[in-house]
């Protein structure tokens, strides 16, 4: 997005020739509708870098002198390049200036998936700034006031909502929700509310919740004593974040959730949900005890 806005207001100035990727075979850097504009003296964007972009960049400035040229032009990723991706890439180049500002603003806007992440703690602050810049359009709810950074990262939307689990009934279809509230009250009050409006409307295709193992148990015999199903149960992923990355520092945990959700972005089920949710579904179905009702959330 911050790439766009850059695009737009530098045509009020200039015109650039937008080069864009109309279609690939094989491997190659970027994919379909990625797209860089070339300018006089600047660039903004990126079709992946390498010799192609070279050779687009000199082909785009070319078109911007008046030479005219075919469109899209076909690119072979093989040694007369000085790459060995051997993919193909057609290119397609296009002037753009001012009066085209209106109509790329609506072509060239990336897709923006909405998350809704519950928590301004530590966590919350740090995935707020990582994901802002990523394809996600993020609400950012807390029950407490004066936690949110003013101004917040990128396009953020702030809420404060109290008590917070009645913010999930309002949350956008299709939303992902992150939980890490500073209080366990709290989180398995959110949880359970997003396991209501995903029995009533199954529109969440991610409940991610920050925590342990022990603390999901304890969450999945709370919950199961609400009147969840152990089906229900396994929409829910804890811990999150992609396997493998050990480090417990906001910043870390941010990077390795953010990671999580792009790859649901590309259907791929949550890596960590198994091993933890079939613990959880052999206490709930008898096959080992279950925590006592009263027993600490800790985690």
């Amino acid at each position: 997005m911050a790439d766009l806005l850059l695009l737009l207001e530098g045509l009020k100035a200039a015109p650039a020739c937008l080069v864009t990727v109309e279609s690939t075979q094989g491997s190659a850097p970027r994919e379909v509708g990625a797209w860089m504009a070339v300018f006089a003296d600047g660039l903004v964007g990126t079709i992946g870098g390498g010799h192609i972009e070279h050779q687009a960049i000199a082909e785009a400035r070319r078109r911007l002198r008046g030479v005219q040229g075919a469109s899209p032009l076909r690119y072979a990723l093989g040694p007369a390049l000085g790459q060995c991706c051997g993919g193909v890439m057609h290119l397609g180049f296009e002037l753009v200036a001012g009066q085209h500002v209106a109509a790329l603003k609506q072509r060239l806007a990336p897709a923006r998936h909405p998350v809704a992440l519950f928590g301004g703690g530590h966590v919350g602050h740090a995935l707020a700034r990582v994901l802002a810049p990523l394809p996600f359009a993020l609400t950012w709810i807390d029950s407490r006031e004066g936690i949110f950074p003013a101004p917040p990262p990128g396009d953020v939307v702030c809420e404060q909502s109290g008590p917070v689990h009645m913010a999930v009934p309002a949350l956008a279809p299709g939303s992902r929700v992150l939980i890490m509230s500073f209080s366990h009250a709290e989180d398995l009050d959110v949880v359970a509310a997003c396991l209501r409006r995903q029995r009533e409307q199954g529109d969440l295709p991610f409940i991610g919740l920050i925590g342990s193992r022990t603390k999901w148990a304890t969450f999945a015999n709370r919950l199961h004593g609400r009147g969840f199903t152990p089906q229900e149960l396994a929409h829910v992923t804890c811990p999150i974040g992609v396997p493998g990355i050990r480090g417990k520092e906001p910043e870390v945990i941010a990077v390795a959730v953010a990671a999580q959700l792009l790859q649901t972005l590309q259907g791929a089920p949550a890596p960590r949900q198994t091993q933890a949710l079939e613990k959880a579904v052999d206490r709930l179905t008898g096959s080992s005890p279950l925590p006592p009702p009263g027993c600490q959330l800790v985690g």
